[in-house]
């Protein structure tokens, strides 16, 4: 980084946040999992997931200034919002590393899992997510999104509009007919 001009910079930083961006809005579920350094953009990308899983092993931070700039790619709205405004000032501005235990408490990880176990528990998490309904997973989603964005009442009005209009699926059709014959549902997304 240290050779960009600062058109260039602005480009990478524009960058990252297009991709931090589909990682938060792709209507499927997305998770991070940590597993060595994620550091400055690697922190930012995770923190852009809707589920961060971290090896015990795991470092994170966003350190940049140490680096004399600060974080490009959404790290100072994103950690703000996962794990407050105070969390976020002492990690970014301090520029300290965290090791997995700390991260998962201050809730910048939803679980820490030792090395060899974190591919098997990210993967049983991406297999349960597989098995819910798409339509009512990506409606959970924006909604969840949105919680601390706008108005609280227009996001609860939203909220009841999103949770009304997918009784006209073919998936909640499935997923209570499933429940009341006692079987798993088939979802199509439909």
């Amino acid at each position: 980084m240290s050779g960009l001009s600062v058109e260039e910079a602005k480009e990478w930083g524009e960058l990252g946040q297009n991709v931090g961006r589909l990682l938060e809005t792709i209507p499927k579920p997305t998770i991070a999992a940590v597993n060595g350094f994620a550091l400055g953009g690697g922190c930012e990308l995770a923190l852009a997931c809707d589920l961060r899983y971290a090896a015990s092993t795991a470092k994170l931070g966003q350190p940049e200034v140490n680096l004399g700039i600060i974080p490009g790619w959404g790290g100072t709205q994103r950690l703000a919002r996962v794990c407050g405004v105070g969390v976020a000032k002492d990690l970014i501005l301090t520029g300290r590393v965290l090791d997995a235990q700390e991260a998962l408490r201050i809730h910048l990880v939803n679980a820490v899992f030792e090395p060899v176990d974190l591919m098997e528990k990210t993967i049983e998490t991406a297999r349960l997510l597989a098995a819910k309904g798409p339509l009512a997973l990506a409606a959970a989603k924006a909604a969840t999104n949105r919680a601390l964005q706008g108005d609280h009442v227009e996001n609860l009005i939203s909220e009841g509009e999103h949770f009304g209009d997918l009784f006209a699926s073919g998936d909640a059709k499935e997923g209570m007919t499933a429940f009341v014959e006692k079987r798993a549902p088939r979802f199509s997304g439909r």
